[in-house]
Formats: C-alpha cells, structure tokens, sequence
C-alpha cells in the first residue's frame, strides 16, 4: 500500500472537507464517505494531546474492514488571508521505526567530544566527554557561546566559532584541527574537528553538529617528524663545529625545550684524536646554549668556558653509558646534581624547580664520543615521553655526524695548510735583481685548502725566477700535488731552462703522475703555472704559461697592462707547446703574478676583476708589502671560494759599473792577459782580496774554453751579492765534474773550481753554453 500518496484536509472543526486516492488506498474509504465526517471517526485511537497543532507522529488509522493501520500523520496549518489558520493538511505515510533504545545514553557517553550548536553558536546539547574537556558543567554550557567559556578556560574560541558560522552559512560540513597550547588551563593538547549541518523538515540548517576526538599524540607524532626532516637539511650546513652545535640548539627550543645546551670535549675543538674513553667526572666545554625564555635561565656555564660534570651528573652518566639519559625531580642522582648546581648558580634556584625532566643525550658519531647534548623541560609542559627520547637520539645522532665532519675537516685543513706552508718558501730570498711581497690565503670555503703556490729562485748571473702556479683540487692530495710540482720546479730551475722548456719538462711530469695515479679509476690532475725569468744586466722579463693568467706590469709612469703572451694549455695535457714571451721593463717596474683565485669566482666578471686589479696596482702605497694588502683588500671578495696567492716584484738593474766583459781570442797564450786585466778590474772595485781565488777560477775556466769549447769565447764578472765570473763559448756541450786519479796529468780543474768558490754550474745559451761561479764577497 502506498502511504506518501494519502492527503486530507480537514476544516477548523476537524470535518473532513478534502480525501485523495491515497487516502482511500490507506484506510479502504472511499472520497464520498470520507469527506463530509468528523476526522476523529477515522482514528482507531485518540486524538494526541497536543492537537493537529504541529503534530508529527504515528497513529492508528480505522481500516473500512475493521481492522487499524500505523501511519505518521503529520499536519500543517491552511492559513487564510489574514495568516489565520483556516484549516489543515494531513499527510501519511509509511511509520517511522521505532527510536532504538540508549539513544541519548550513546550521546552523552561516546567516546568523542560532542555537541550541538544554534544557528547563533550557542549550546544546545554537550555530551560528558565535551563537559570534561571544558571542565565546566552542562548547565554552564547550555545557551552560551564558546567564546564566553573560553574567557573562563583561559583559550581562544573564535577559530571554533568561525567553522561554526560557515558551517551555518554554506551548510557544507567541515573538518579541522586545533592545537591548544601548553599555556591554557587545557594544557597541550591537539584536536580533530568534525562539523556538519542538522536540517529540519523544510531543509533548512537548523543547527550544527560538532564532534571532536584527541589526536594529540598523532600531532606530536607529525611534529617529531617535521623536525627531523627539518633537521635533516638545517643541522650541518656549515662545516663548523660551533656553527652545528647551535644550529642543534636552535632546533632544540623552544619546540623540543624550553632549554638547551651542547657540550663537546676539548679534543673535538682542537685537530687532535681522543686519547681514553670517557669515564667518570668529565670535563666539557659549552659551546653552545639557549632558552625558550630570553634571560631564563642565566647561564652557569659561559660559551667558550669549560666545566666537570661528576659521575652522577646526567651528562656525565650519558657519556660514559653512551646512551641518552632521561632524570627529573625524584631521581636521586638528579636531585643530587640540582643541589650542587643551586650551591654553584644559586640565582637560577626558582627555575630549576619548575624543571619536570631533563634529557642528556651523548654526541657519537663513528664510534667516537664527541660531547653530549642536555634538553630541559619546565612547567607547565608535560615531562618528556618515550617518544621523546627516541627523537631526541635521533637528532643527537644527525649533529654528531655533523660535528664529527666538521671536525675532520678542521683537522684535515689544518694538516694541508701545515703541509702547505711546509712547502711554500718561508723567507723568500732577496736577491739584487727584485724586491719581492707576497701573500698567501688560504680558501675558507668547504671544498678545503687548495694547490696554489708560489716562489723566487735565484739563478746564474744575478737572475731570478718568479713561478706561481695553481692545482686542480682541494685538499690534501692538491697541496701534495702542489709539493711535487714546486720541487719539480725548483729543480729544473736549476738546470736552467728557458721559461718554455721548463713548462714543456714539467708537463710531462703531470702527465707522468696522472698516468701512475692508481688510487682513481679516472686520475684527475691538472695545475697551471706561470713561470718567468727577470735579469738585471739586460733588464728583459721572459716568460711562459701553462694555463695560467698573464701577470700585470706595472710601469714607473704608472701605466700598467697585462704583459701580452700567448697562455699554453694547462700542464697534463700534453702534446701542445709552450711559447715564451720576452720584453724589456724599466727599471722599477712592479710585476704582478697572482693565481686565478684573486680574479675568478662564482658571480664575478673575470674582466672587470682584472681591472680592478690594474687599478689597485698604481695605487700609492709605502712599500710593496702595502701595495700586496691594498690589492687584496679592492679585488678580493669577502669570502673567496678558492685559494690565493699574490706575488709581487719591483725589478731593478745592474749598472754598468758592476759588470765588465772580455772578448778572449782562442789562444792559451792570452790567458795570462786575461787574469792581468781581472786583478785590475777587482783592484778599481776594492776587491783585491778575492784576486788570488778569482785568477785561479778564471784561469782554469778560460783554459777549459780555449781547449775543449769554440769561438766565440767571452768573459764576464758581476758585482752584486757575490762576485759571478762566467766564461761563454760557442760550444754546447757541458763539462762534468771528476775525481782525477794519482797519476793523472788533467780533470782537476772543475774539481778545483767547485772547492774554491760557492757554487758554480752551466747553462745552455742560444749560441752554446756558459759555465759560471760564485764567490761571496769579502765582509765590509
């Protein structure tokens, strides 16, 4: 039988004055002996209580065959013109089903905070859980909005009633989550809001639901995990060891504590290696510290200033059981340890008695104890939980990694700067042809030290060698590297090869040392070098490079340029030659080399850096020792990503007056002509007492010429720091030093010369050779 079909109307009497087929299906009476009767003939039962007036319920309906039928009746008001009510309608239809048993028992008692709200976001209905949680009683709820109970709780419900309000306005339901502070009378605590629209008949939003449950321990959950990956990227992102220990710090409070504090062993701030374990008292140093409350507590233990925690103190007990420790009031060694603190910092007394527990978490990393890490929470906080001590371990555990890197790269600088500076030359020499500064900064940056290097080498006939060169890498592969090439350097210098020979000689080498280099399957090795012979008698500068940026030369009417010269490939590729460039300087001129670091980086302009270095040459400056820091200071950037090295030379000239040169016809007979005009030539410049040394050494040189060498033969004496005699002759092949037998007439004479003077050699020239001594000069 269809019920939601049956209509009647009845008049203001209750007379039956409209009946639909579906009311004929319902009741089996027809329209004619309905419509006309008295409605009440029609109920099996009474009339409810409460009249038509709002009626919406079931009731017994008198079937025309005698028996009843359950309908829910409900009646609406026919109102006339006036709004008087001028009859009613009734629909029926199918019963409603029974309300099931403990329905408003299952509301108060649920498990979830409940309750329903007006379109005004007043109470109507709160179940147990929801009173409980306000920690007010329904009948201060009821009629109230939750902005005014929560004056009473100390909170903040405008969040809640806005959800309200748009759940009310839109009728979509909502979700959300709320946290309440550890500051509230609700303590910390975290919720998950549910809201959802309750329509009457007419579909209209008649009030709004709420049901809310704790996720507290989920929220905390989400945020152990937010800091961990926080962490992750925030902790460790310098290579500093008091850097990490404050960035643990900083992510320690005020979310995990309200007070924090990183400990490390004096070892780990030094380069050296732990030598015992830790046991017992310890000795810490506080490199770092902070607390959620600026001020509170003041610090018993300054940065930078070591402390002893004794054994039952909880760091120490961390550190020797290697495991994080959790103590608060009640446990003995902790109340034990807050006595002693109160007698040493007594004005932090009241704060360490809200203290509710305490975390003390050892720094290992690698298997070697660093330090240790001490978290503190205070009222009104919850004290920490399992959970917490799990997190707690896992941070400590990301900086101690950290820290330990950190550490290994402080020392692993340390040992290449020391092995650096080992190899860089200490005092450079000051021979009469350059004056010389230099500077030497080593890289900050985390890639480590690099290879750059520089040197003066003083050469046959008052020449010198200026090299300053530069190896791939950082580290201490680079600056062993670096050492290698620098005595490569030093050595073929003393060969003395041409500027592009040399580069050529030691190219080779770092093609030799990428091919035996084992330790990688791909060997990656490569320097630049710039290599470059002054002499005073000529005044000309020769120069070749590897590679590596043209030196700067600046002129005495202080025009400066950089020296043009063709830059061969970098030493280690091989197969590629070098070319040497030649040009003559004025006397006085200031000859920068500088490797790629002052001039090269990230977000610079190589060119526009050249020219400021152009520029901050010609600046005045008292000597070139200024001249270096000035130049440093206008091209160097705040923090160079790379090495550098800076190497300047202001270029003087041997006068006429100091050397003397003699043309010898190859003849014996003229030798003795020759050591005439020498001991006159020493007598003119004061130095007689050298004359008996020098007319051995030149007689034994120029005899050697004439017989065994080939014209052109030529002499010649310098006066600088020592007295030099070279004899040059057209012949290219060198002489060797020997030990003549007993009965030998000849093969003393090199022997002879190396024994009187202080150091003598060859060197090939374009036209053959010249074999050269030096004798000091007598003291003044």
């Amino acid at each position: 039988m269809e019920h939601a079909s049956a209509v009647a109307t009845l008049d203001t009497r209750g007379t039956v004055t409209a009946w639909s087929e579906g009311a004929r299906r319902l009741t089996g009476h027809a329209a004619e002996e309905a419509v006309g009767r008295d409605a009440r003939e029609l109920l099996a039962g009474d009339v409810p209580p409460e009249g038509l007036s709002g009626l919406s319920a079931t009731v017994l309906l008198r079937h025309r065959d005698g028996s009843t039928v359950p309908a829910h009746v409900r009646a609406l008001p026919l109102l006339g013109p006036a709004g008087t009510p001028q009859g009613w309608a009734l629909t029926a239809g199918p019963p409603e089903p029974p309300t099931p048993p403990l329905t408003g028992e299952t509301f108060q008692q649920a498990s979830l905070s409940m309750s329903v709200h007006d379109v005004e976001q007043r109470y109507l209905q709160v179940n147990d859980m929801a009173r409980r949680m306000l920690g007010l009683p329904p009948e201060n709820l009821i009629g109230r909005r939750l902005s005014d109970v929560m004056e009473e709780i100390d909170a903040n419900g405008t969040d809640f009633e806005r959800h309200l309000r748009l759940v009310t306005e839109t009728g979509r339901a909502a979700r959300y989550e709320t946290f309440t502070p550890t500051s509230s009378r609700l303590g910390e605590h975290a919720w998950t809001i549910e809201m959802w629209p309750v329509r009457d008949a007419s579909d209209e939003v008649a009030a709004v639901a709420v049901a809310g449950f704790e996720s507290t321990l989920q929220h905390r959950a989400r945020q152990r995990l937010a800091l961990l990956n926080e962490a992750a990227a925030g902790i460790g992102t310098t290579l500093d060891v008091t850097r990490t220990a404050e960035e643990l710090v900083g992510f320690l409070v005020p979310r995990f504590a309200d007070f924090a504090s990183v400990d490390l062993l004096d070892w780990v701030l030094g380069t050296e290696e732990p030598l015992t374990a830790v046991t017992g008292g310890v000795a810490l140093r506080r490199v770092a510290h902070d607390s959620a409350t600026e001020g509170v507590p003041r610090p018993s233990v300054h940065l930078g200033e070591a402390d002893v925690y004794p054994p039952y103190s909880a760091p120490a007990r961390a550190l020797a059981l290697g495991q994080v420790v959790l103590s608060g009031p009640g446990d003995p060694d902790f109340d034990r340890w807050m006595r002693v603190r109160n007698e040493q910092a007594p004005h932090n007394r009241s704060y360490r008695e809200r203290v509710r527990s305490a975390l003390a978490v050892p720094l290992k990393a690698r298997g070697t104890t660093l330090g240790v890490a001490v978290a503190v929470r205070v009222a009104p906080r919850e004290p920490y939980a399992d959970d917490d001590l799990v997190l707690a371990e896992e941070l400590a555990s990301r900086a101690a990694v950290c820290v330990d890197n950190a550490r290994r790269f402080a020392r692993e600088r340390a040992t290449a700067l020391v092995l650096q500076h080992s190899l860089l030359p200490r005092g450079l020499p000051g021979p009469a042809a350059v004056e010389v500064a230099h500077r030497y900064l080593p890289s900050a940056s985390a890639a480590g030290i690099g290879g750059d290097w520089f040197d003066v080498i003083p050469l046959s006939g008052s020449r010198v060698a200026l090299v300053v060169g530069d190896v791939v890498g950082h580290g201490i592969p680079s600056t062993a590297t670096m050492g290698r090439l620098c005595t490569a350097v030093r050595t073929l210098a003393d060969v003395d090869l041409p500027p592009d020979e040399l580069l050529t000689h030691l190219d080779d080498l770092v093609t030799h040392l990428v091919a035996g280099d084992t330790g990688n399957e791909v060997a990656e090795l490569g320097a630049t070098c710039l290599y470059a012979v002054y002499d005073p008698v000529s005044r000309h500068l020769t120069a070749a490079a590897a590679g590596h940026p043209a030196p700067a030369v600046v002129l005495p009417d202080g025009t400066t340029r950089l020296l043009a010269m063709t830059a061969g490939p970098p030493l280690g590729v091989g197969g590629l030659p070098f070319e040497a460039t030649e040009t003559e300087l004025p006397e006085g001129s200031v000859v920068a080399l500088y490797t790629d670091g002052l001039v090269e980086d990230r977000d610079r302009d190589v060119d526009h850096a050249t020219e400021e270095l152009c520029r901050a040459l010609t600046a005045p400056a008292a000597s070139l020792d200024a001249l270096c820091d000035t130049v440093l200071k206008a091209v160097l950037p705040e923090e160079p990503s790379d090495d550098v090295a800076l190497l300047l030379a202001r270029t003087r000239a041997l006068g006429a007056d100091q050397i003397r040169t003699w043309d010898i016809p190859p003849d014996p007979a003229h030798v003795a002509d020759v050591r005439r005009s020498v001991n006159e030539r020493l007598a003119a410049w004061g130095l007689e007492e050298t004359a008996f040394v020098l007319e051995l050494v030149v007689s034994e040189l120029v005899t050697n010429a004439i017989r065994y060498g080939e014209p052109p033969i030529q002499l010649r004496l310098i006066r600088d720091g020592a007295l030099i005699c070279e004899v040059s002759d057209g012949s290219s092949t060198s002489p060797h030093l020997r030990r003549a037998h007993a009965y030998d007439e000849g093969g003393r004479g090199l022997l002879l010369v190396a024994q009187l003077t202080e150091r003598w050699g060859s060197r090939q020239t374009t036209t053959g050779k010249t074999i050269w001594a030096e004798l000091s000069l007598p003291a003044e």
